[in-house]
């Protein structure tokens, strides 16, 4: 995210999340019908969600420059930029509970998972991996030895991963659910493996022994460049402060420093910056670490962020379960501000909050948050049908995976910047920009406006699409 459910590639085919596309045309007469037991409906709620993350990616990402405080924190904490990734992934849980809510060839289904998987996979690596220069660089190519293998994308693809072959193969679709432990006997085993993966997990964050490690970076000296070794004295267990965890440690082992991210967050520390908690240069006597790479979707915090696809499954498993939505609204309220619970008496116990490492406090608190945000948008669309309030945000749901692509990854923006009049920063966007500065008299109030214009932008671009049948798959 830096800058979240396929982004569509949950749904199977463009198969509706339930069997046929929803109608907003359709006459609703029936508020107390569930939309389970509506056959020729699917649930908006859910395209309201995802669309709602990638408009919330969007609005980060963007301003995240003029009001540091939305951006990602730092290192502990949370930020409003922080819940961007867990909704991504707690919608492709959901979704995958309704895709597969019906028993399929499992050798088959499987094979159409791991199909998709590698290509969510690969377009992550295009798009996050450094061909594509972005906003202010109007270049593309990368070289190889430098590509970064993770991201976003390829984050929600391990999560997509892991739950669906979970929902696949260790649910036990003999058992009709007519109680609570009938409800237990049917996902016991899933929910045994969802806690293997987080204790792998754990045992390694804190287990794990990171030994002293050095890496190479750039530094201009005179006329010429020159690469500096820095060497960091590590030597512990369990630390989770920025240059000696487990998490950073594997990904360093595994696909190595010139492929992770090269900004990472704690650049915005005290320690490392100026201007923190924004980007700034780095103060007197400040770390050699500050300058580290560090990859923010590594391999070992994707085994927890996958936990939170696991959240949504079982969120996913109540709406098909069961039929009446108060019986819906009132578990999945429960369900959420438990997670919540969990999740802050964890921090208080000395578990920090970190999107970075993907903590397990940041795994119930944003697991929580996500429930919440979902229970409300499903009683404002699905049971109250005020939907013409939120059409923008389902139009953006329901072709997530283009808008993600062209507008949370800067491609269309480079596109349109590259057609310019006499110099480069006379083109559309940075016009349009500048204008709005202009009329709010602030530089960050005009980037603020731009943002929003941009998402409604996009959000009238997904409608577009939608009206003429168009969507992106995998």
């Amino acid at each position: 995210m830096s800058s979240e459910n396929e982004i569509e590639v949950a749904e199977e085919e463009r198969t509706p999340l339930l069997p046929a596309q929803y109608d907003p045309n359709q006459n609703q007469n029936c508020k107390n019908t569930s939309v389970s037991s509506v056959p020729n409906q699917r649930v908006a709620s859910l395209d309201v969600f995802r669309g709602l993350t990638v408009a919330l990616m969007i609005l980060v990402d963007d301003v995240g420059k003029a009001f540091p405080s939305l951006n990602h924190s730092p290192w502990f904490g949370l930020t409003l930029a922080d819940f961007v990734m867990p909704f991504f992934l707690f919608g492709v849980g959901v979704s995958i509970a309704l895709v597969f809510k019906k028993p399929l060839n499992k050798q088959s289904a499987t094979k159409k998972v791991i199909l998709r998987t590698i290509k969510l996979f690969l377009l992550g690596v295009l798009v996050q991996g450094g061909y594509f220069h972005g906003r202010g660089n109007l270049s593309y190519g990368v070289d190889l030895n430098r590509i970064r293998w993770l991201g976003v994308l390829q984050r929600i693809s391990i999560g997509y991963l892991l739950a669906s072959i979970s929902e696949l193969w260790l649910v036990n679709n003999t058992i009709l659910v007519n109680s609570p432990a009938s409800y237990v006997r049917k996902y016991f085993i899933q929910w045994v493996f969802s806690l293997l993966l987080c204790s792998v997990y754990l045992s390694l964050l804190y287990s794990l022994y990171v030994p002293n490690w050095k890496f190479e970076h750039s530094n201009l000296l005179g006329s010429g460049l020159a690469s500096i070794i820095e060497n960091i004295h590590c030597e512990v267990r369990g630390s989770l402060e920025p240059p000696c965890n487990a998490v950073g440690y594997i990904d360093r082992l595994v696909i190595g420093e010139h492929h992770m991210y090269q900004r990472p967050v704690y650049r915005r520390t005290k320690e490392c910056s100026v201007n923190s908690p924004d980007y700034g240069p780095l103060p007197p006597h400040s770390p050699v670490w500050c300058l580290a790479p560090f990859d923010p979707e590594g391999i070992l915090s994707s085994l927890m962020a996958s936990i939170t696809c696991f959240m949504g499954l079982q969120f996913g498993h109540i709406l098909v379960l069961l039929q009446g939505h108060k019986q819906r609204v009132l578990i999945w309220s429960a369900f959420s501000f438990s997670l919540l619970a969990i999740g802050s008496i964890l921090q208080i116990l000395g578990i920090p909050v970190s999107k970075a490492l993907y903590t397990l406090s940041y795994m119930f608190i944003t697991a929580g948050a996500s429930g919440l945000v979902l229970t409300v948008i499903y009683y404002i669309v699905d049971i109250e049908h005020l939907r013409k309030p939120t059409v923008i945000l389902q139009w953006m749901g329901m072709n997530a995976l283009i808008v993600y692509a062209l507008a949370a990854c800067d491609i269309f923006t480079a596109v349109i910047q590259g057609f310019y009049w006499r110099s480069p920063e006379n083109n559309l966007v940075d016009a349009t920009e500048a204008l709005l500065q202009t009329i709010f008299h602030s530089e960050k109030w005009g980037t603020l406006a731009f943002v929003i214009v941009e998402i409604l932008f996009w959000g009238l671009f997904a409608g577009f699409l939608h009206k003429k049948g168009i969507y992106i798959k995998l």
